[in-house]
């Protein structure tokens, strides 16, 4: 015999109560480091949790410009299930490196400055296109 809905609706409330007394993990599981340092911590879902929280802790905890990996960060938005391996990490990071160099290579075959030398904050100008609409590099 099928329960009321009234009756289902107590039912429910009675356990999250129950629940909401029973002991929960404050402090997070390693999960795993990267090469910058920045240690990774999960606490998994359980019966009164709803998700799987996850955070990380940088080494420099006064610095405000932390750098996380993009396999470590599509992990941490939940993304993908599993933490990557340091393989990955230092695999990727290998190819990130290499196309840094084959671009310095190709704007000094192109005999102009190369954007990365004074790090990411920069954007390259060019004589051939416009800083400001409507008015030349020439003219500023």
């Amino acid at each position: 015999m099928a329960q009321e809905p009234s009756r289902r609706l107590w039912m429910i409330a009675l356990k999250s109560f129950i629940d909401s007394f029973k002991p929960r993990q404050l402090s997070g599981n390693l999960r795993g480091t990267d090469y910058m340092g920045n240690k990774y911590f999960e606490i998994p879902k359980s019966s009164n949790r709803q998700r799987t929280s996850r955070w990380f802790e940088p080494p420099q905890k006064d610095n405000f410009l932390q750098e996380v990996p993009a396999e470590w960060e599509a992990w941490l938005r939940g993304r993908r299930r599993e933490p990557p391996s340091e393989e990955e990490v230092l695999k990727n990071l290998a190819v990130m490196n290499l196309k840094k160099k084959n671009a310095v290579k190709v704007e000094a075959k192109a005999g102009k400055k190369t954007p990365m030398q004074k790090g990411i904050e920069t954007f390259p100008t060019y004589e051939e296109y416009e800083r400001i609409p409507g008015k030349n590099s020439k003219d500023s």
